[in-house]
């Protein structure tokens, strides 16, 4: 039998009748269990395909299907919404005035009172929150709403979490554990989870699969580790590693031979060396970053950016030895 849970089937849908609106030809199989990652700037059409998939949303063109069966959408049910899933969004619908517990417990029947408070307890656990159990929402950070929040989106058992930006309101502190709980819930529950964001932290970090969306289309879709290393597109080293962009002439003027027309360096294939390279470079800024720099440099008026490990040692106007690892070449 097939794990294969959700699939789209050139899915379309544009707004307006602009050409470059909403999404296109979309073709995507999700398996049970998997943590995917829709990835892409905004406007790129990321939260049209995810309120799809969850059938908010009907498509001008192609099929969706939820383990086989046509998924409805909007004009199809009384209430949009897959009934299988739940979605997670920036607006956490909770009530505000009503303890923790309360909240949590009234995503659940009353058909087993008891058995309702030990799930309720449980779920708590799982997330790290039950010493906030008889608090009410309003006393609560940001953060730990957010959490009380995806128990509640939990709690029922839904085969598929869905995600929309759900970090966008919290600190960098609070976007790690949120991380965490989400690794957490998909290992122990089995939770398929599909999460929009435009940051690729988040697709690197978290997901099995990224897929990079540009102008409502799919152009990437693999691990996070093997896009990042060899992406097939210009576009997505820009979105995913703040890559540098060269012209070939540009890197001609650099040392580099490249047959295209566009050449691409991570700052982390930039390596300043003690070593004799015939490449010197002026320090331009120093960027202090904590355990590291960002180092921004520049050779013949083209600029790069190079991360120095060991903060203290280059400063502005010094001029040093640079030599590039590797680089990616694009037509």
């Amino acid at each position: 039998m097939s794990d294969l849970i959700i699939s789209l089937e050139k899915v379309s849908l544009n707004y307006n009748n602009e050409i470059n609106s909403g999404i296109r030809d979309i073709d995507l199989s999700i398996r049970k269990g998997e943590f995917v990652s829709i990835v892409g700037e905004s406007g790129s059409g990321k939260s049209t395909l995810l309120k799809i998939i969850y059938g908010l949303l009907s498509p001008d063109r192609g099929e969706v299907y939820f383990k086989g069966l046509h998924l409805e959408g909007p004009s199809e049910k009384l209430i949009p919404g897959h009934e299988s899933m739940k979605m997670l969004s920036q607006d956490f619908n909770l009530n505000l005035y009503a303890r923790v517990y309360e909240n949590i417990e009234s995503m659940l029947s009353n058909d087993d009172l008891s058995g309702k408070k030990q799930r309720a307890t449980d779920m708590m656990k799982l997330l790290g929150i039950e010493h906030l159990a008889q608090k009410k929402i309003v006393e609560l950070s940001g953060g730990e709403q957010q959490r009380v929040a995806l128990a509640r989106a939990v709690i029922t058992k839904p085969e598929v979490l869905l995600l929309d930006e759900p970090f966008s309101q919290l600190d960098a502190m609070l976007k790690t554990q949120f991380r965490k709980d989400l690794k957490h819930l998909c290992k122990n529950l089995g939770i398929t989870i599909i999460l929009v964001s435009h940051d690729s932290v988040d697709g690197l970090t978290l997901a099995d699969r990224m897929i990079i969306l540009k102008g409502g289309q799919i152009i990437e879709s693999g691990r996070p580790e093997d896009i990042y290393v060899n992406p097939s597109h210009a576009y997505t080293t820009k979105l995913l590693g703040n890559a540098f962009t060269l012209s070939a002439e540009e890197a001609r003027l650099l040392g580099i031979k490249s047959r295209m027309n566009t050449v691409m360096i991570y700052p982390e294939w930039v390596q300043l060396t003690s070593g004799w390279t015939g490449k010197k470079y002026l320090v331009r800024e120093v960027f202090f970053k904590g355990f590291y720099e960002d180092v921004l440099l520049e050779r013949k008026n083209i600029q790069l950016i190079a991360i120095n490990y060991k903060p203290g040692i280059y400063h502005k106007g010094d001029q040093v030895q640079v030599r590039i690892l590797r680089y990616l070449e694009f037509e």
